[in-house]
């Protein structure tokens, strides 16, 4: 499939003086996500259903690749439960997802959380950790994971230790369990170890007839689909809402969390903390990391097509306010930094402007303004949106924001 020819996309609400300064003559031919491949507008949901797989089948051709269907032989197997974990305030389970139904195949581990307090079933974050679910807290109870781990502390040889637990504890685990929220974590190594292998390892392994094309698997692909695969074992778990699941990511996993919400409806809403490029940032700025950086650094992150976009990240002919378009009617809510300059924090919302139209087509509303909301400020409609001071990080504030948006979405 051919990418999109690029569409005058005039925002008929980008009237305030900050996005005015903010936008620039890149931005004057931005995709407009309500323009059918044939030139036709979209004007009714009907028509956004149609459009919608147009988007999907471009972003999957030039981005983020294909990706198999559930596999069939998948199986799950509980392998620890205890309900006075985290000294009585939770219910903790883990769970192996058998991508082959076989123990020696791929698989990943999902470690959960339940407030004991609250009433099943409970409605539940599901996260993919930069670390083993070890990482997460001092339990010691929770399995070390045994995939490939890269540089940190508790590591050798590429392998996790027992001096690994509660490196990465930058969860606000408690404050979700008090607010009645259950938590969910995986570790994304588990789907496929983040460094360039040729696509050979991880669930890469199971399905070679998608590499060595253009639109191959890719590994914020594969992350994404593990997400998806999560969320079929939520689906068979009573002490759960699956109806009622967030999808959560930060940074690289953040892209990895807003592909999956973009292209799995059951997830109800969507959470991005400094997704950046290939998450809700746009391209079409010039600004923050750019295709070449992502294309070199990390040529596993996305499919061979999408390197013919090198050098022309301001020529984009689609963009990532489509991406969040994908996600309307359901919320989402986009998390930005001061001096994340990488992530382009007015790059990310201006995603959330540009995707509104498709929000307001679909009866809801959107970003409630166009105007950038200043420092610890959140702004919040069908899309929320909030920028913070500090660097590029997960922080107490940022869950503050996120779960407040959950408590007016999915309570």
């Amino acid at each position: 499939m051919k990418p999109l020819t690029r569409f005058a996309f005039i925002a008929l609400f980008f009237v305030s003086t900050s996005v005015a300064r903010a936008q620039d003559n890149t931005l004057s031919s931005l995709a407009d996500p309500l323009i059918m491949n044939n030139g036709s507008k979209v004007t009714t949901a009907m028509q956004w259903r149609v459009r919608r797989k147009e988007i999907i089948q471009l972003f999957t051709t030039q981005m983020y690749g294909q990706a198999p269907a559930r596999p069939a032989n998948m199986t799950f197997k509980v392998f620890d439960t205890d309900k006075n974990a985290l000294g009585g305030k939770a219910i903790r389970k883990q769970v192996t997802v058998y991508f082959n139904g076989k123990p020696d195949g791929p698989q990943m581990d999902i470690l959960i959380y339940l407030p004991n307090h609250s009433k099943k079933p409970v409605p539940l974050i599901l996260q993919l950790g930069f670390g083993g679910n070890q990482t997460l807290t001092n339990d010691t109870a929770i399995k070390i994971s045994a995939s490939w781990a890269g540089k940190g502390p508790g590591i050798v040889d590429h392998k996790a230790t027992q001096a690994n637990r509660a490196t990465k504890p930058n969860t606000d685990l408690e404050m979700i369990l008090a607010r009645g929220y259950g938590f969910a974590t995986i570790y994304c190594g588990d789907i496929d170890p983040d460094y360039d292998d040729g696509f050979k390892n991880g669930v890469h392994a199971l399905y070679p007839e998608l590499q060595g094309r253009g639109d191959n698997f890719s590994t914020v692909g594969a992350w994404a689909w593990g997400l998806s695969r999560a969320l079929d074992y939520l689906e068979t778990d009573k002490d759960i809402n699956a109806k009622k699941v967030a999808v959560f990511g930060f940074s690289r996993l953040g892209k990895a969390a807003v592909w999956a919400g973009a292209t799995d409806e059951r997830f109800a809403m969507v959470l991005s903390n400094e997704s950046g490029a290939g998450g809700v940032k746009l391209f079409r700025r010039g600004k923050g990391e750019s295709i070449e950086h992502l294309c070199t650094v990390f040529p596993h992150w996305f499919d061979v097509n999408f390197r013919q976009y090198i050098h022309k990240d301001t020529v984009m002919p689609f963009d990532q306010h489509e991406v969040i378009a994908l996600i309307a009617p359901r919320p989402i809510a986009i998390g930005s930094a001061e001096s994340d300059k990488n992530s382009d924090p007015e790059g990310e919302f201006l995603s959330g402007v540009y995707a509104t139209p498709v929000y307001r087509l679909l009866g809801r509303q959107g970003l409630p303004t166009t105007r950038m909301p200043g420092l610890s400020e959140s702004v919040s409609g069908g899309i929320q949106y909030h920028i913070r001071p500090g660097n590029h990080n997960i922080l107490t504030y940022d869950w503050e924001q996120y779960l407040n948006f959950m408590d007016k979405n999915l309570k």
